[in-house]
């Protein structure tokens, strides 16, 4: 059975060249000496014969419509796409008046930086979790031929990509982790951001365009399930809050019943050790303030 894959015809390639353009200051120049030969026909009509004016005057009109139909303005970090007939003849990045042959199509695209907002989608992460992502993302146009030739519309083919690309690394790493033992989307922006980077320059290099900057503007748990995780987040931070909080309070029983021992200030039994021991545990674990209460009789009543 035949691949019809295998059988499809690979794209072909574009790529940027500079084209045979000249300076539109030298063809001004060429177009005042026209209009000066067309006011100078004029002046001759009745000073001439019929027919010489008459051709003077169509030859002066003619070059200076062949010379107006070259001229073209181009800004900085614009460029000019010069075709003929359809056959791609190069790209004119040269600022300033410029001029070519009438019969050269010109096609303006601006090699400018572009800032574009995503919009959100929803992902699933690498845990199965629905999230809400939006990414920034700052491109521009490098190769003027493949931008125009090699893909349909590059603009509507960015923001395809972009969210292909969102959507490639938001299903890569989990939202977050609450062990801090892996890469996380929320937790390591700089290293996600630099991969959606890469993704990027990856997928939109087949239309000539690089990405010089991109990042997260919205990274959140999609709504069904925000409030489930908010409570799980605020179960675990209690969680780590209060094993942080033994861990102390056991660091400074145990400092005291070393110092209590090292300076014979008071010797206990097993039993009156571990009830000082439990006393301290619940001052210093407990949530609301202890009241003391004073013994003025014997540790052994």
């Amino acid at each position: 059975m035949t691949d019809v894959r295998s059988a499809a015809p690979a794209l072909r390639q574009s790529s940027e060249k500079t084209a045979i353009t000249m300076s539109g200051y030298g063809m001004l120049l060429v177009l005042l000496v026209a209009l000066a030969a067309t006011v100078g026909a004029l002046t001759q009509i009745d000073r001439m014969v019929d027919w010489i004016v008459i051709s003077w005057l169509l030859v002066s009109i003619l070059v200076e419509l062949f010379v107006l139909c070259g001229f073209y303005l181009l800004q900085p970090n614009q460029a000019a796409v010069i075709t003929l007939f359809g056959d791609y003849r190069g790209t004119d990045r040269t600022t300033g008046l410029r001029w070519t042959w009438p019969w050269m199509s010109k096609k303006k695209v601006s090699v400018r930086a572009n800032n574009i907002i995503s919009e959100r989608i929803k992902v699933n992460d690498l845990r199965g979790n629905p999230i809400e992502m939006a990414a920034q993302v700052v491109w521009r146009v490098t190769d003027t031929a493949q931008a125009l030739f090699d893909v349909d519309d590059y603009k509507a083919f960015v923001n395809v990509q972009i969210e292909a690309a969102v959507r490639t690394i938001g299903s890569r790493y989990p939202y977050d982790d609450f062990e801090h033992q892996e890469v996380t989307l929320r937790g390591n922006h700089d290293q996600v951001g630099s991969e959606l980077r890469e993704e990027l320059i990856a997928r939109l290099r087949v239309a000539g365009i690089t990405v010089d900057e991109c990042g997260f503007t919205h990274l959140a748990y999609a709504q069904e399930i925000a409030g489930a995780m908010l409570r799980r987040q605020q179960a675990q931070a209690v969680v780590a809050a209060r094993q942080t909080l033994v861990e102390g309070a056991v660091g400074m029983v145990e400092m005291a019943l070393a110092q209590l021992s090292a300076k014979q200030v008071v010797d206990l039994d097993d039993e009156r050790r571990a009830a000082m021991v439990s006393n301290l545990m619940v001052v210093l674990c407990g949530e609301r303030d202890t009241q003391p209460v004073v013994n003025t009789g014997s540790l052994y009543q």
